[in-house]
């Protein structure tokens, strides 16, 4: 059951219990988004090719093709649409970091509905946004293209979430200058650092991940990050 988009796009949420999809839909609504509920993985992924919606709501314990297989699916088919992960638990994303697959965001059950609407507005201005023109910013072996919004490392393109880009240029502006967690979180992400500064964490491993040994993000202990060449 879904929503006609408003003038901020249509979000696809895939959520099987019925109350949490209700009050999620609610307060999207009053974003200015549609709403378009799914409760299993492979309805999502048809969601996903026929509505072409601006952001995915995706809780990760879904009923059939779970989260993190509709997630890997979609970027597999190359298709980088925001994903905001729902999660049951916050060691669940513990797991999730080696998987490399894609996700935005994550928020944990139970969460405030008006949060998560926050998140899923600052992803969809993250993608959709204005996006500098003109700057190249390299870093060791890391070289990212402001504008087409690509990045290489030791010479490979590597494939990045609007998220994990976002952070990386981010710190790749600030070269050597170390930028607190709660810094990052809100220059970054737009929130307010007591909603709590783990998924920078989480993020910061995913972009080391997929920059490997080129990665130019250190981590000053207690504090934060910062990028140096290595």
């Amino acid at each position: 059951m879904g929503d006609s988009p408003t003038h901020r796009g249509l979000v696809l949420v895939v959520e099987d219990e019925q109350a949490i999809a209700d009050l999620v839909r609610m307060y999207l609504r009053r974003d200015g988004f549609g709403v378009q509920v799914e409760t299993n993985g492979d309805r999502a992924l048809e969601a996903v090719a026929a509505l072409k919606p601006v952001a995915v709501v995706l809780d990760i314990g879904i009923a059939g093709r779970n989260g993190i297989e509709v997630c890997q699916s979609m970027r597999a088919a190359g298709d980088w649409t925001p994903v905001l992960f729902v999660t049951a638990r916050d060691d669940e994303v513990d797991r999730l970091l080696g998987l490399e697959i894609g996700a935005d965001d994550y928020i944990t059950k139970p969460f405030s509905p008006r949060e998560l609407a926050a998140r899923v507005r600052t992803v969809v201005r993250r993608a959709m946004g204005p996006r500098p023109e003109g700057r190249t910013l390299d870093i060791g072996g890391v070289r990212v293209d402001v504008d087409k919004r690509r990045v290489w490392a030791g010479g490979a393109e590597v494939t990045l979430t609007h998220t994990e880009f976002d952070l990386l240029t981010h710190l790749m502006r600030h070269p050597g200058q170390v930028l607190a967690r709660e810094q990052l979180l809100s220059e970054v992400w737009g929130y307010a650092a007591a909603t709590g500064t783990r998924t920078v964490d989480v993020h910061i491993a995913q972009l080391r991940g997929k920059l490997g040994d080129d990665s130019p993000i250190r981590t000053i202990r207690g504090v934060g990050y910062s990028a140096e060449a290595p």
